[in-house]
């Protein structure tokens, strides 16, 4: 029995709480594991939502946008030593998810109280207004640890995320794929070349590594973080064009449907703006 117990306890250890306190990154066991978790709690958010009467629409997402921008660097506070130990550890993946959360969660119940208030006001103006003030303290906060080192990397990645972006666009329209012309769904692909040109530029060039399972395996494969690019766009297209054609045009198929969505271009979108923050800063 204490035998069984050590094997148990070695494995948790080894593939879930070693990689968040040393924050050693991901292994195909605690990828898998966040993944299912991440799949549960889209479906009860989305519950969630309904009993506060709010919709996922494009203006919700558009209301998320500055707490995702936030929440990337929140987590850049941890990169650069600001937090020390054992606080350090709710900024580390996936601890920060649920905290990001939590503290998005409660904005917006406050966004929707006030805008009940409030005449004139939208529940998302007031929540988005909210996120914005949090990303500035954030920038604030780390300005007055940090300095900016490589200001010019912001320029290269906006710029390699929006040509990425564009071309695919163009293509679309071309040979007429509206998957890919929908705005929606062409700001969920202008998220991940955002994050695979982040990747590329500090991989490549800057002397950082990747962290996740299948990118780390590939550009160790090709020897160049441009693979994330191809990458990128072998999974999503797909996975945009399914759920695209696989929902009920009901309400609330429509809303889980853009629920979805969310979700990922938060996975595109945060790691993005963190991963450029950091490279500005030289973290």
């Amino acid at each position: 029995m204490t035998s069984y117990i050590d094997k148990v306890s070695g494995f948790i250890n080894t593939y879930y709480i070693d990689p968040i306190l040393q924050d050693e990154g991901y292994n195909i066991v605690n990828t898998l594991t966040w993944a299912i978790i991440l799949g549960l709690c889209i479906f009860a958010v989305v519950r969630l939502l309904k009993k506060l009467d709010i919709q996922a629409n494009n203006r919700f997402i558009a209301a998320i946008v500055p707490f995702v921008l936030a929440g990337s660097s929140m987590r850049v506070y941890e990169d650069a030593g600001i937090i020390q130990y054992p606080f350090n550890l709710l900024l580390i993946t996936p601890i920060i998810y649920f905290v990001v959360f939590f503290i998005t969660l409660v904005c917006l119940i406050i966004a929707k109280a006030i805008s009940k208030k409030w005449a004139g006001k939208s529940t998302e103006s007031i929540f988005a207004s909210m996120g914005a003030l949090w990303f500035i303290c954030n920038i604030s906060l780390l300005l007055s640890f940090q300095r900016i080192v490589l200001p010019m990397v912001l320029v290269y990645i906006l710029g390699l995320g929006a040509l990425a972006t564009l071309f695919v666009y163009f293509v679309a329209n071309k040979v007429g794929f509206g998957v890919l012309t929908d705005k929606l769904n062409l700001s969920i692909l202008g998220a991940h070349m955002l994050d695979a040109s982040s990747t590329f530029i500090g991989v490549d060039f800057l002397g950082y590594y990747e962290k996740h399972v299948l990118p780390s395996y590939l550009i160790d494969l090709t020897g160049t973080a441009f693979v994330m690019y191809p990458l990128k766009l072998a999974i999503f297209i797909p996975v945009l064009y399914i759920i695209d054609t696989n929902f009920d045009e009901d309400a609330e198929s429509r809303n889980l449907r853009t629920f979805v969505k969310l979700v990922i271009l938060v996975l595109g979108l945060s790691p993005a703006c963190r991963n450029t923050i950091r490279m500005v800063f030289g973290i």
